[in-house]
């Protein structure tokens, strides 16, 4: 071996005193694995030996560390070996041949996966490196101790932040704020998330933390006899009931107080009169015992019970939650949950470790963080784009879940404001794509409709339903808006394709030839040149603005031979559209094009064709860029609804919107939106968003509007 010391017995007695800390917390473990971390060290010391950290401190002391965290949380030989070594491949001359021949390929994987990580630089979650963010989750979906280990060399470089300049604090703190504190808390890695939001605010924050934590101390010195009072009487009533309990009392941390009153728009004196307390029971049948102990001592607060132990939250959290009113008029707010369940809340998936052993099951955090990097690694095979990705992670990163029931009874969780389409989704991905409504508690509702805890939901499918363009407007999961978008893909590419076919054939017969006339030859060198490995990738290309019809048609008409073609004039028909083309077609906002309107269509790079009326002012900038411009015409048979907008102009007399609202849905239009222009005391004009089928059913609108006798002009918008 190349860069490591030759492998002897250590002898305790010359051990640094953070070594002999280490070795202390690995008691747990067998004597031959307290062996080979005792190993690990000698490597890791030596392939570091005449570095420092920036505190002056030997910088083995880091990783010895970063071990020491992993040891209290009970974590294999693999893991606190690998910790020890986390930066030697990345800083020292140390290979992942060295290590796998010394410690075995897992080790040598766990490193290597947390280096990659450490090449991870972000300024805040917006602008993270989203394909550096997606290696590190896929990192995780792989062997979900690289980030463990992450988390804990993350915990111990924000508790020595001070010897680093203000604005590598600043940028470090940030980081830990909106990235790994997120990640620890949907691991259930609750006491690894609170100290790591508490030194992050105290460093990007260091004047609020100063006066929010003297604020604290402050208000927990007067309230200390009342704590103990409180402590006391629920001790002794949980004790009268002969239900052994450790009753604790809990205290706000200065990061949760400056959260809750920036989010929540409280203040401090709100904050502080609230009584946190936890009590620990020996069963989950005697927490519900507790539960009822602690409600004949003092009255609950109505609607403020959750049951998170039959119905755990996302990360596996368990426990149940009540308010009280107290002896004092303040609220008290206590969780009553299992020895077991409070290991699990505090250290999560780091709980009772046990990894991919078939020794025991894995607890309820373990269990569901599997389930949700699982989700997570399916979710990127489908997702090309990294910022899309990581759009979805976030959230799942950042949810108020809601807990739904399932017809035969199976509990779902899903981020807050979910709808009963995520719904849908969460159940089965060809659910989601054949639904067409809900029942919510037996009421039949759309599929838009927001969910709340605890209501039961039944999905309704139709074989020939289909995901539509608008789902992507209110779906909220990951899941879900992967699905849609992954559909929706597909048919835009088979439209595109189509589409591009028709461009393109007309910009050869401008030319005199047609696509069956081009030699296989000159088409597969065309292809060749441009990079694309099929015709149907080309006609996408066109149908989406990527490249001009008219330049590919003079392009292959030359490669055929006989030099490159002379401009013809263009005599061919016009494109015909249907408007259902939706995923190469857009309608421009400037002017609302519907069926009927003579129509011109410009070629927007990645966007394909948007729609204008040959009126639109806008036309004659267009016109400067004729290989741009697609002619097009409406189809005979156009089905689906425009968006059409009309300038109304009332008498300002009450009951008027009315009016002219009930006019308009008397035309079989929808209204999507109304806005006053202009107002005054005798008159007001009114702006109109609605959905027409055509240019005939909008004329059918705007004279209904005109007799109902309160209108004193109605336009089209623009004209």
């Amino acid at each position: 071996m190349t860069a490591t010391t030759p492998s002897v017995p250590v002898d305790p007695s010359v051990l640094p005193p953070y070594v002999l800390a280490l070795k202390e917390r690995a008691a747990y473990l067998p004597e031959a694995q307290v062996a080979r971390v005792l190993r690990a060290y000698e490597v890791g010391a030596h392939a570091h030996r005449g570095q420092e950290r920036k505190s002056g401190e030997p910088y083995i002391t880091h990783p010895i560390a970063v071990a020491g965290i992993l040891a209290e949380l009970g974590l294999d030989a693999e893991t606190i070996i690998a910790a020890i070594l986390h930066d030697t491949l990345e800083d020292t001359e140390l290979s992942r041949a060295d290590i796998t021949a010394e410690f075995g390929e897992v080790v040598a994987d766990l490193v290597d996966g947390v280096t990659k990580l450490d090449k991870m630089r972000f300024s805040n979650r917006q602008e993270a490196d989203a394909e550096s963010f997606r290696k590190m989750l896929l990192a995780m979906a792989r062997d979900i101790r690289v980030i463990l280990i992450k988390l804990a060399d993350r915990l111990h470089n924000m508790r020595t932040l001070g010897a680093k300049d203000a604005p590598a604090r600043r940028r470090i703190a940030r980081e830990t704020l909106e990235i790994y504190a997120p990640i620890a808390q949907r691991l259930g890695m609750n006491k690894f998330k609170a100290e790591l939001q508490d030194l992050g605010f105290r460093s990007l924050h260091p004047d609020r933390y100063r006066v929010i934590s003297e604020r604290i101390r402050a208000a927990l010195g007067n309230r200390r006899e009342v704590m103990s009072k409180i402590e006391h009487a629920l001790a002794a009533r949980l004790a009268a009931d002969h239900l052994p309990a450790r009753v604790v009392g809990r205290i706000k941390s200065p990061w949760s107080i400056y959260s809750k009153m920036r989010n929540e728009h409280k203040s401090f004196a709100q904050l502080m009169d609230v009584y946190g307390f936890r009590v620990v029971v020996d069963s989950a049948m005697s927490c519900y015992m507790a539960l009822g102990a602690v409600h004949s001592l003092y009255k609950p607060v109505d609607r403020r019970f959750k049951d998170f132990i039959a119905i755990p939250k996302a990360n596996g959290y368990q426990s149940l939650h009540t308010v009280l009113l107290g002896p004092f008029g303040a609220p008290i707010e206590v969780q009553i949950r299992t020895a077991e369940m409070d290991s699990v809340a505090e250290r999560g998936v780091a709980a009772h470790w046990a990894y991919k052993t078939d020794s025991g099951p894995a607890n309820s955090a373990q269990a569901r963080a599997r389930e949700w990097l699982s989700a997570l690694a399916d979710s990127q095979a489908h997702t090309p784009s990294s910022a899309e990705f990581i759009e979805n992670v976030k959230i799942d990163l950042f949810p108020d879940e809601v807990y739904l029931f399932t017809p035969r009874g199976d509990i779902l969780a899903l981020p807050r404001n979910a709808t009963a389409l995520d719904f849908a989704y969460a159940v089965h991905t060809d659910v989601g794509d054949h639904a067409v409504a809900a029942r919510v508690d037996k009421k039949l509702l759309p599929l838009r409709t927001r969910l709340e805890s605890g209501q039961l939901v039944e999905i309704i499918t139709a074989p020939s339903a289909v995901p539509n363009p608008a789902w992507l407007e209110f779906v909220v999961t990951g899941k879900a808006r992967t699905a849609i978008r992954q559909y929706l893909k597909h048919l835009q590419h088979e439209d595109a394709v189509d589409f591009g076919h028709r461009m393109l054939d007309r910009a050869l017969d401008a030319l005199g030839t047609n696509i069956d006339a081009i030699p296989t030859k000159a088409l597969d060198r065309f292809l060749e040149e441009a990079k694309l490995r099929r015709l149907e990738e080309l006609l996408a290309d066109i149908a989406l603005g990527n490249r001009m019809p008219d330049q590919v048609a003079h392009h292959l008409v030359a490669l055929r031979g006989g030099g490159r073609a002379t401009t013809a004039p263009h005599v061919s028909e016009k494109i015909r559209i249907t408007g259902a083309e939706r995923g190469v077609l857009s309608f421009g906002n400037c002017c609302h094009p519907l069926p009927g309107d003579e129509i011109v269509g410009y070629l927007s790079s990645g966007k394909g064709i948007v729609v204008h009326r040959v009126e639109c002012p806008n036309v004659a900038e267009f016109r400067k860029s004729p290989e741009r411009c697609v002619a097009i015409e409406w189809d005979r048979d156009v089905q689906g609804d425009y968006r059409a907008e009309l300038r109304i102009e009332v008498i300002n007399r009450p009951g008027v919107l009315a009016t002219v609202a009930a006019a308009i849905a008397a035309a079989d239009s929808n209204i999507e939106n109304v806005e006053y222009v202009e107002r005054d005391a005798a008159a007001a004009t009114l702006l109109f968003a609605m959905e027409v089928k055509n240019r005939k059913h909008l004329a059918d609108v705007i004279r209904r509007v005109r007799r109902t006798g309160v209108v004193s002009g109605a336009y089209r918008y623009p004209l």
